[in-house]
């Protein structure tokens, strides 16, 4: 690597914004596919509240384990602990499957329990991938994180692509909603097995990724040796143990308290994105002419807006920079709860939409804003370390907004 030229050494950087893209995808895509078979599993467990009870069971392995994670960052085998989020990832999608076809698609309680068991693994593979990709990518070009940032809701528009597609597939035929729900699954986990297929054998080895895993390296990091030796480098380039003293990195405390904002940004973003969505679309919209297929297209739309919103700061003009007005943006945003509520109860199904559209536009933008700006300035370990401390304040936000969910539901007799 020090004997490369540098155009050779930053070759690859198209293929790793791709391979971002759907390793963005595989963080989420088995979740977002146990939120997009909404329409399935509202037949099977009725009285079950599922949409706000999966996610309510999710969050806290999510959130635990990715504290537990950020604390010992900098101990951590970043290619280990990824490979087991993305390889826990296929498995339980796979699970879901096995289970499906084990009960003949009956319901129950023991399906239901099943399927719970089932998300909070989701959210345990979700605290190693999504945690450990943001860290890894935070000491790479920006172009990287938001290509990650941006699959993360590229998996919900494309499970609801694809929701939408096999429903309507099977939609006349027998038992056509736990047919099309099957080859959603079978779709999900094969997806699944490309990114732990891509990760272990694809991203280690393009030159850009070797670049600036050695550069991080140089910068005293030692999550990246395994991740190194994987992309053909032995031994941690121009770099020997007593020089790596020199190199001393700010503590987590230290780095919270310098972005204390940014980290609670990434809280309020997160509560009142998960405050309305999945919970208060799938249950509290009313009935409308789309029948089975509203909340289907709602939450679509969602994912749309925040696929959208994503790509929006790429355009330097439309960016926002300063920390302040962003924590003024975000504050801002919760007006959308009266917005919603009073939607809900008085506006019709176009306004509904073009609402939950603009709650997603707006997740997804203010969310790569945050994440591209925060790690500017630090070195490549304490651009890790945050990166993990930023993502666990998001998954927090997640944690308090599922919770806060449920007070939609005060006076509705349930």
């Amino acid at each position: 690597m020090v004997n490369s030229e540098p155009s050779k050494r930053l070759e690859g950087k198209y293929s790793a914004i791709v391979v971002c893209w759907l390793l963005g995808n595989g963080c989420l895509f088995s979740w977002n596919s146990m939120l997009t078979i909404e329409d399935y599993y509202s037949t099977l467990f009725p009285k079950y509240h599922q949409s706000r009870v999966l996610t309510l069971v999710y969050q806290p392995f999510a959130v635990g384990t990715l504290a537990i994670l950020a604390y010992n960052e900098a101990k951590l085998n970043t290619r280990k602990r990824n490979l087991f989020g993305y390889t826990l990832f296929f498995i339980s999608t796979l699970l879901v499957l096995i289970l499906n076809l084990a009960t003949s698609g009956k319901g129950g309680l023991g399906y239901f329990i099943g399927i719970c068991a089932i998300s909070g693994a989701f959210g345990v593979a979700d605290a190693h991938v999504q945690g450990g990709m943001v860290g890894d990518l935070s000491y790479m070009r920006p172009e990287f994180i938001q290509s990650f940032l941006a699959g993360l809701p590229a998996s919900g528009a494309l499970t609801s692509a694809l929701r939408l597609i096999t429903k309507a597939a099977f939609e006349n035929s027998k038992d056509g909603l736990r047919k099309g729900a099957i080859l959603f699954f079978a779709i999900s986990t094969f997806f699944e097995l490309l990114c732990v297929l891509l990760y272990a054998l694809v991203f280690p080895k393009l030159p850009i990724v070797k670049y600036y895993r050695s550069k991080a390296a140089s910068e005293g990091s030692k999550t990246v040796s395994s991740d190194l030796a994987a992309g053909g480098i032995q031994t941690l380039p121009g770099v020997r143990e007593e020089d790596a003293k020199q190199f001393e990195r700010k503590g987590n405390r230290q780095l919270l308290s310098e972005n204390i904002d940014y980290a609670l940004d990434m809280f309020l973003i997160y509560v009142l994105t998960l405050s309305i969505i999945p919970g208060f679309l799938s249950e509290d919209t009313g009935s409308h002419s789309l029948g089975t297929w509203y909340a289907l297209v709602l939450i679509a739309m969602y994912n749309v807006g925040d696929l959208i919103g994503r790509y929006i700061p790429l355009l330097k003009s439309l960016k926002l920079e300063s920390r302040k007005l962003i924590t003024v943006v975000i504050l801002c945003r919760f007006l959308l709860i009266p917005a919603f509520y009073f939607t809900a109860k008085y506006g019709d199904q176009g306004w509904m939409i073009l609402l939950t559209s603009f709650l997603g536009l707006s997740n997804g933008y203010l969310t790569v804003c945050v994440l591209t700006s925060a790690p500017k300035g630090y070195k490549g370990p304490e651009q890790n370390a945050l990166g993990n401390l930023l993502v666990l304040f998001l998954l927090g936000g997640i944690f308090a907004g599922v919770t806060l969910d449920w007070l939609w539901l005060i006076g509705k007799g349930w």
